[in-house]
């Protein structure tokens, strides 16, 4: 486990996420080489493969990290890969899971997914952060959709946006199916999400029950930030799938969240057992320590 791993890579850490939708023949070959890979380096995090590509979040020492991204995109389908770094290391996760799935992002329905060597068919076109703004600008019918769960838009999300009552991403299609958005069909929607992965899905879905004008924000959140930070149109906190649980673009932001406890502003995200498992809830530190709850942790979405 250790083979690669030198001692510069304790001085400092990182966590990287990418995704890549691309045809897979098979993933689960590729699924022992990235846990060997990971392993060696002494690497942490969560990557979910599937017929339609790759997801990942890993974490790990900055020379073990970097020495990852490189032999990933060795790999042809994968040489394309648009990585976001940022600040944290191998202990920002519970453990390391590599795991084939039938989507690398559970819509549930992996049937109506389609990938080519250029990522999903039949999805909504790319706008960048800037090009966004020049909609948002030039038209005020723009309507910005969240692609997320929840529990992740209480802490931060752009202002305006519709934020669909979902607990899972699964609860999209059914969603949809019931026909809660269908005004929206013949309207610019702009999808987004924290990394670009589920809304890249989510405008195909969309296109499929009729939607006929439909973005999604490329690179997601985190794209968005690195380019405008606090000085957009996005507000709060950024909610992670690791030990950080949520993380802020500049000292600027501003505290959008609600503690279910006691009302007090929070961006602060604990997970309050249930008894069918876990129930993510937005509660400040000072509620959280008097009740039995832990810090929320995850692993690799977007």
């Amino acid at each position: 486990m250790t083979g690669e791993r030198d001692a510069a890579d304790t001085a400092g850490g990182r966590i990287v996420l990418f995704y890549v939708f691309t045809p897979l023949a098979d993933p689960e070959a590729i699924r022992l080489w990235q846990r060997e890979l990971c392993e060696r380096l002494g690497l942490t995090g969560r990557i979910v493969l599937s017929p339609h590509g790759i997801n990942a979040t890993v974490g790990g020492g900055l020379g073990a990290v970097k020495r990852y991204v490189r032999r990933t995109r060795e790999y042809g389908p994968f040489a394309g890969a648009d990585v976001t770094w940022s600040a944290g290391g191998a202990a920002d996760f519970p453990r390391l899971s590599v795991k084939v799935r039938d989507e690398i992002v559970t819509f549930g329905v992996p049937e109506e997914v389609t990938v080519d060597r250029d990522g999903i068919v039949g999805g909504g076109a790319r706008l960048s952060p800037d090009e966004l703004h020049e909609m948002l600008a030039r038209r005020d019918d723009v309507v910005l959709f969240d692609g997320r769960n929840e529990i992740e838009a209480a802490i931060g999300r752009f202002q305006g946006a519709i934020v669909p009552p979902v607990s899972h991403t699964r609860d999209f299609v059914g969603l949809l199916d019931s026909g809660a958005y269908d005004h929206l069909k013949d309207r610019p929607v702009v999808t987004y999400c924290t990394g670009g992965v589920r809304c890249e899905v989510l405008t195909s879905l969309m296109r499929h029950r009729g939607f006929t004008d439909v973005y999604q924000l490329d690179g997601g959140i985190a794209a968005y930030g690195r380019r405008f930070g606090d000085a957009g149109r996005w507000e709060g906190a950024l909610y992670v799938f690791d030990g950080r649980v949520r993380t802020t673009f500049t000292p600027d932001a501003r505290t959008v969240g609600t503690c279910t406890a006691c009302g007090a502003a929070t961006s602060d995200v604990v997970d309050r057992p249930e008894p069918d498992g876990r129930g993510l809830v937005v509660m400040c530190e000072d509620c959280a320590a008097g009740m039995s709850v832990v810090s929320a942790r995850g692993g690799a979405a977007g």
